[in-house]
This record gives C-alpha cells, structure tokens and sequence, in this order.
C-alpha cells in the first residue's frame, strides 16, 4: 500500500484550477492593491504565486483586514464561532462589491 498524501494543496486540483484565459503570469496591479484597515475582502487565491498564499480551505471565504505585516494583510474570517486571522499576501485578496 502506498501512503497517501496530506499536504496543503491536496484535494486542490479543480478549486487551484485555473481558466485557460487567465493562465500565466498575473498583473502587477494585483500584487500593488492597497487596502484600508477595515475593508472587507474576499480571499480568492491565485495559484499561480505560492508565496503568501492562505489554505485552500479558506478559498472564498470573506474577512476584514485586520492589519498588516510586512508586505502582507492579516485578514480576520470567521470560521463557525471561531475567530482565525490569517496572513495573506494582495494577490489573493479582492474587494467586496
């Protein structure tokens, strides 16, 4: 038997997914977005840039931003009745309209 695998990006293969027209490198304007303490996001990760990228088990989720570190937002989503901040880079964040 051979053991299966438990990494971060399991059970991933259609939700990393992307479309064939957005395949590639994405735009700088993504990494550059500035957001405000407050603002409400939705995490939308992009698989193309590993770095700072959320679990997969937050895909879709929305939250606040809480604060920055670094380069990065710490993101406050709300999972059941548990409170979780995260640290994700701008690339996987988008505005809530």
């Amino acid at each position: 038997m051979v053991k299966r695998s438990k990494g971060t990006r399991s059970k991933s293969r259609y939700i990393m997914r992307k479309k064939p027209r957005t395949r590639g490198v994405t735009s700088s304007t993504k990494a550059l977005q500035h957001f405000e303490i407050g603002t409400n996001v939705s995490i939308n990760i992009d698989s193309s840039v590993q770095k700072g990228m959320p679990h997969i088990r937050f895909q879709g989720y929305t939250g606040k931003i809480e604060g920055m570190q670094g380069d990065a937002y710490l993101v406050g989503v709300t999972v059941g009745s548990k409170h979780k901040t995260l640290i994700v880079l701008p690339e996987h964040l988008g505005r809530v309209r």
